[in-house]
């Protein structure tokens, strides 16, 4: 393998002696203090370019850099024979070769960045960048979705020949930025949802107290909740939900169906909670033990969508007999029942 850490202020003298002749190495520090976050759909095999740093080299407005990967014969295999050739299916790569590009920032997990005004060329081919956003600030330059780029078709399987990635872009002087390469593996939305299964489902006796918690009587309170109400309809497919879950980050007990929030991150990873907007990523979301009860009991009739959680965790699917006024409803899951005073008994 090639040395990545060798700082070269020169690249006309790039390159390193060997018994097969000269090969490339790259010129621009490594920072392995620098990680970019995980992706759920790629599991990382091998880094083929740990992360580097983009140096500017003059004062132009556009910067030029030039780095190196090698794949061994046992990579180089792997890629070639990971091809999905079925037809009727567009032709990918199982296992990919992954460049992305991110912050140069080392305080935390860094997510996709790309620097402005980028080029990128792999082996002297233009390499297709996600379209960017467009907005309508004047003199804002539109930012590219956050995301990697599968750059497979485009590299050399060969474990004796260097793949040479260029990168043109506009240097900012308030930050920096870092480029790296990987070898990743391929998931699909089945695949994590088997992975989400195999974690287990949270016990029922955890969202049962939630369900206690947000019922507890308040002594100093006029406002008393009654109980919750709470759809099993998911508010993605509408359709009742087969696999409930939720984000442990989420403070709402409505829960969604995984396998279309798993679908739906495939085509566009958003990771946001369809019930309150806010993040539900992967490694947050559990199997609500609760609900999976409620589904599979034999207590549910085939139609009935909805039910409603007591005081003492229980659940039952016939609304209250008990009167009350025509403005008061059955609150939906945080939603809150005012008792009047004045309602008959």
């Amino acid at each position: 393998m090639y040395n990545q850490n060798v700082y070269n202020p020169y690249p006309q003298y790039a390159q390193q002696k060997t018994q097969q002749g000269s090969v490339p190495v790259n010129n621009f520090p490594v920072h392995p203090d620098v990680k970019f976050r995980r992706l759920p759909f790629f599991d990382i095999i091998s880094d083929l370019l740990k992360p580097s740093t983009l140096v500017p080299q003059s004062n132009q407005r556009m910067q030029e850099a030039t780095f190196y990967f090698h794949l061994t014969p046992q990579q180089a295999t792997d890629i070639a024979s990971s091809r999905d050739i079925r037809p009727g299916v567009k032709c990918d790569y199982v296992k990919q070769v992954q460049l992305r590009f991110c912050l140069l920032e080392t305080t935390c997990e860094q997510d996709d960045y790309f620097p402005p005004n980028v080029i990128v060329k792999v082996n002297n081919k233009p390499c297709p960048l996600p379209n960017p956003i467009p907005t309508n600030k004047p003199g804002v330059e539109p930012k590219r979705p956050p995301r990697p780029v599968n750059i497979t078709p485009m590299v050399k399987l060969s474990p004796i020949v260097a793949n040479m990635i260029t990168v043109q872009w506009a240097p900012d002087y308030g930050r920096g930025y870092a480029i790296s390469v990987a070898l990743v593996q391929k998931l699909t939305s089945s695949d994590l949802l088997q992975r989400l299964k195999a974690k287990g489902a949270k016990h029922s006796d955890h969202t049962r107290g939630l369900i206690k918690e947000k019922l507890k009587e308040d002594a100093d309170s006029e406002i008393t909740t009654t109980c919750l109400r709470v759809s099993l309809i998911c508010p993605l497919g509408k359709m009742r939900m087969t696999t409930p879950c939720r984000a442990i980050t989420c403070n709402h007990l409505q829960c969604f169906d995984s396998s279309l929030f798993l679908q739906m991150n495939e085509r566009k990873p958003t990771w946001c909670c369809p019930v309150c907007d806010k993040p539900a990523l992967y490694d947050n979301l559990v199997i609500d033990g609760y609900f999976q009860e409620v589904l599979a009991s034999s207590n549910l009739p085939p139609d009935m969508n909805e039910i409603q959680l007591h005081k003492d965790g229980s659940w039952s699917t016939s609304v209250s007999e008990k009167k009350v006024a025509k403005s008061e409803k059955v609150p939906i899951d945080d939603s809150i029942e005012i008792i009047a005073d004045d309602v008959g008994m």
